[in-house]
């Protein structure tokens, strides 16, 4: 804290230090990828991830398409380290926001209708491989899976570049419930057979923070471990405040 008094400008800490709690989901999500945040690049940060999500979960395919626009710099890194083909098999329109954090699910659905596209003779008759930075309710991801299955896909694999999000944020984040977040409530393979794909894998939370280059432990994981970096007084109040709220 600044004071501005008599004596001129001083400075005094007014709580104890904490340690450093940073958001992991600005490098999987939210920030822009041309972007530095919190002294590295976010775009380093996502083809890392893709890398270790195709060491991770490797998969025989014909092509990897990114959910756009989140999803393309992991998908950069996946197609390098598998070696197969990258290709745009999805077009966004740049007119449509975040589908979701939209309010409600027939929003989102109307979303993803109007935000993407697919290039039919970029996924006619392969094994594609969709890669996405997240799956949170799931709904948006199953329209996506069918979608590229319509345009004539042989096979479609799911992945996703960071681990199952379990936990809502409490930090400011508009993120759902733990009631609707599908992997708090489901497993990999329930959550694999309802988006209809052939197969799914998640990036470890191990690789989350080797992507990042975590070497003090001081990114926030909270919204995949459940584990959160403040005394929370009575979380399940939170939780059912948040659901109200929904």
């Amino acid at each position: 804290m600044v004071v501005a008094g008599p004596d001129g400008l001083t400075r005094e800490r007014y709580c104890p230090e904490q340690p450093r709690a940073q958001c992991v989901f600005e490098h999987v999500y939210f920030s822009r990828p041309d972007s530095i945040v919190f002294g590295r690049s976010v775009q380093e940060s996502r083809e890392m991830l893709g890398r270790l999500l195709a060491r991770e979960h490797p998969v025989e395919a014909d092509v990897v398409v990114p959910v756009p626009d989140s999803g393309v710099a992991a998908a950069i890194g996946y197609a390098a380290e598998a070696h197969i083909p990258f290709r745009h098999g999805l077009i966004r329109s740049h007119y449509i926001g975040r589908t979701f954090i939209e309010p409600s699910q027939a929003i989102r659905d109307f979303g993803v209708k109007l935000k993407l596209n697919p290039v039919r003779h970029l996924i006619e008759g392969k094994r594609v491989v969709l890669v996405d930075d997240s799956i949170v309710r799931g709904t948006t991801s199953r329209k996506i899976v069918r979608m590229v299955r319509n345009a004539g896909a042989r096979e479609v694999h799911v992945r996703i570049s960071c681990p199952p999000t379990r936990s809502p944020c409490f930090y400011g984040v508009d993120t759902p419930t733990k009631r609707e977040l599908i992997a708090a409530n489901n497993t990999v393979e329930e959550i694999r057979t309802f988006l209809e794909a052939d197969s799914l894998g998640y990036l470890s939370l191990g690789g989350l923070r080797e992507a990042v280059a975590d070497r003090n432990q001081e990114y926030c994981y909270a919204c995949y471990t459940g584990d959160y970096p403040t005394d929370l007084v009575n979380i399940e109040a939170l939780m059912t405040a948040k659901e109200r709220r929904g």
